[in-house]
């Protein structure tokens, strides 16, 4: 009951900030308005919505806190590291948002926000040696922030696919602790909250964008919450790391294809993959045919069941079944497969 409460505040709140923001922010979060490479839509529109999941996050914190104690937020290093890391990454986006920060400058401010969580007690269980460790958890956070970034490029697709991704750490979170109303499960409910209340404007036809603000605060949320609920599956449950990684993997299904798809091929092409363009996995499905409405909905279906087969992984995994946990771990390379296979099919178009 908690975790509705605070799921049905989280949705009318969004609702309510964005309403807001697009009423009295015509004009901010455009930086160019002649800029047509990047984004799909040639129509100038506030790229503002996402300061509405920081701000939900923040609220969610300080009513937990005056319900149930300061406690679990004040004392709690791994959620004091997240709220210092998310802040610091939502400036960053809200900077790029007002004045196109350098690449390198964004960089660097992604790593410290790695190594915050790292030093606060979160990172990938990947050896027992802190400093791999430490390594391969801000590749992690460095991916997972530009990831998503790189995938709010067409209406409503990164948030559906946050959606789904907190929906499995969700399952991950009630399955290992059984808490119903833990601190985590509480964020995690209200950032879903928040994206709905975000879609109901930002669902094609939008009219308003997520922006950087929202997609670097979001991806560094997404970042730590599946470190914290699985990729820790396969040392909770077996002590194989691996497992966890592949967990990890099937929930982030749709964001990891789409960047592993822009990557090889702009390698190929002798391209930078940090440079935007028009060639994303979401762009060659409208190229083979598909509208802007039927995209969101090929990428809502496919992270809703990205969730529910890295939910069936964790139960397994639980249970001692890591044969069969491992068999539907094929689900990644079977969607990135076909999203790989549609963009050599049908050829980029400017």
């Amino acid at each position: 009951m908690t975790i509705f409460a605070f799921f049905v505040v989280s949705i009318c709140l969004s609702i309510l900030i964005c309403g807001i923001l697009l009423k009295f922010s015509k004009n901010l979060g455009i930086r160019n308005y002649q800029d047509y490479i990047i984004r799909w839509s040639a129509q100038t529109k506030p790229s503002l919505g996402g300061i509405s999941f920081y701000i939900v996050f923040l609220f969610s914190l300080i009513f937990y806190a005056i319900i149930f104690g300061e406690d679990d937020v004040f004392r709690n290093s791994k959620l004091l590291g997240l709220l210092t890391a998310g802040s610091l990454a939502f400036l960053l986006g809200l900077a790029d948002d007002a004045y196109n920060t350098r690449p390198l400058l964004k960089l660097g401010a992604q790593v410290v926000t790695g190594l915050i969580l790292v030093y606060t007690g979160t990172y990938l269980p990947v050896s027992n040696i802190l400093w791999i460790d430490t390594i391969f958890t801000v590749i992690w956070v460095v991916g997972v922030m530009n990831s998503i970034n790189m995938l709010d490029n067409m209406d409503g697709i990164s948030s559906v696919t946050a959606i789904g991704i907190l929906l499995a750490s969700s399952f991950g979170y009630f399955w290992i602790h059984n808490q119903t109303a833990s601190i985590w499960l509480i964020l995690n409910f209200s950032v879903i909250g928040a994206l709905i209340g975000f879609l109901y404007y930002n669902w094609n036809p939008s009219k308003m964008f997520m922006g950087d603000a929202g997609s670097m605060f979001l991806g560094l949320y997404l970042a730590f919450t599946a470190v914290d609920s699985l990729w820790n599956i396969g040392v909770h449950y077996e002590n194989h790391r691996w497992l966890g990684m592949l967990v990890a993997l099937v929930a982030f299904t749709p964001a990891a294809a789409d960047t592993f798809t822009v990557v090889i091929n702009r390698l190929k092409r002798g391209q930078s993959p940090m440079v935007g363009g028009k060639d994303h996995t979401t762009h060659h499905l409208v190229y083979k045919g598909l509208k802007d409405k039927q995209v969101g909905i090929f990428f809502l279906v496919i992270s809703v069941l990205s969730a529910g087969i890295a939910a069936t992984m964790i139960y397994l995994i639980s249970a001692s079944q890591l044969v069969y946990a491992s068999l539907l771990a094929l689900y990644f390379p079977l969607v990135f497969g076909y999203l790989f296979y549609t963009t050599k099919k049908y050829k980029q178009k400017d």
